[in-house]
């Protein structure tokens, strides 16, 4: 290919790759416009409710989750099960010295057994809690989460008035150091700019799903008739899985905006983080050749642009690179005005964020074909 040929090919693909940029901000616009949002003065529930924390080793966190639960508002008959999980820290001690006495408190014992052939901790002490829960919605929770007083209540009149089977309000997530600042952010954007909202809520396609498993609201009777927890039982990525099993059955279900409702920090620092998403990342996508496809195409609409606008061969390489940067940092920016994010300047590290995520994807397959992934000292398939 001589230098003319080569020159166009390279301005084709940036401009391409930033013309994907512009249209999926504008996909991300439209869909933070039409995502469904808890209501902030929510009735009163008068049904029974079962909320559900599954603990292993988490002591220095399930006290402010513990006390956020038993301060919810708006809730005219709740349980508060919490499974100790095996462990070694005194998690138990700390959700009993958190709950004061408080009869809506139970701390169910799970005991140090190895787990079941097939199960994964999370989903075996999910499915535990569940078979122990008394009420017709059940509201799976987990440890490192901080709900607002009306955040249950809430999230339950989302359910109901929407007629869905499931809900899943994304937490706003609560970042501190530099990679995590970098990675977490992209939770929510990706879904907010990938998935097609209203189709993926009507639609019974399963691979229209996005779910987050820090806080899932389910109507029980939906939970039983796709299988429950046992019907996932040894995925890593339980919360997806799960609603594709409420779609399977005939129900329905969608992500919704959890920013009010409720909070997360789910890593202290960049090691933490890195065991967290490469124990699940290589999950994500089925294949490493679809692991490969995704991670290229962001690198298409992300990467390559603002590359290009520093060091395009012309003039209008670059100007399609500044402008494919620009619609990236615009899609960045309306999804963390939307979920409470940092704006400045984590925004503008949009592709390096992209960059991060490739390599933690990259590093869980590796780790994966290794056979070394584990998470809270259990192998993971």
């Amino acid at each position: 290919m001589d230098r003319t040929r080569l020159t166009r090919a390279v301005e084709t693909t940036v401009a391409a790759g930033a013309l994907g940029a512009c249209v999926a901000t504008v996909h991300t616009a439209y869909n933070l416009h039409r995502m469904r949002t808890p209501p902030v003065e929510p009735p009163v529930v008068a049904e029974r409710v079962s909320v559900l924390v599954p603990a292993r080793d988490e002591a220095a966190r399930i006290g402010p989750c513990i006390e956020a639960l038993l301060a919810s508002e708006g809730l005219r008959d709740v349980e508060v099960l919490v499974l100790d999980d095996g462990s070694s820290d005194g998690t138990a001690d700390v959700v009993r010295h958190a709950a004061q006495g408080d009869p809506r408190l139970r701390v169910l014992d799970g005991g140090s057994d190895p787990l079941p052939a097939g199960w994964l901790g999370k989903t075996c002490a999910c499915d535990r809690l569940a078979r122990a829960a008394t009420g017709s919605v059940l509201v799976f929770v987990d440890a490192d989460v901080v709900l607002a007083p009306h955040g249950i209540a809430a999230s339950i009149a989302l359910l109901r008035r929407a007629g869905l089977d499931l809900v899943s309000p994304y937490p706003r997530q609560e970042a501190e150091g530099a990679l995590p600042r970098l990675v977490q952010p992209l939770l929510q954007w990706s879904w907010a700019t990938l998935l097609p909202l209203g189709l993926a809520e009507t639609s019974a396609r399963e691979s229209l799903v996005a779910a987050n498993g820090q806080l899932l609201v389910v109507d029980s009777r939906a939970y039983a008739d796709c299988g429950g927890h046992a019907a996932v039982r040894g995925e890593v990525l339980d919360d997806v899985a799960l609603l594709r099993a409420v779609k399977r059955s005939g129900g329905r279900g969608v992500v919704v905006d959890g920013t009010e409702v409720a909070t997360c920090r789910m890593y202290d620092d960049a090691g933490s983080l890195v065991e967290g998403y490469t124990k699940s990342l290589w999950s994500a996508f089925g294949s490493p050749a679809g692991a490969a496809a995704v991670v290229s195409l962001l690198a298409w609409l992300y990467v390559v642009p603002p590359l290009s606008a520093v060091a395009g061969p012309t003039r209008r390489a670059r100007a399609w690179g500044v402008a494919g940067y620009a619609a990236g940092v615009a899609g960045r920016t309306l999804v963390a005005r939307r979920t409470g994010a940092r704006l400045v300047p984590d925004v503008a590290a949009h592709p390096l964020s992209v960059l991060m995520f490739g390599a933690l994807v990259a590093e869980s397959w590796r780790r994966h074909a290794a056979g070394t992934t584990t998470w809270r000292g259990r192998p993971l398939p």
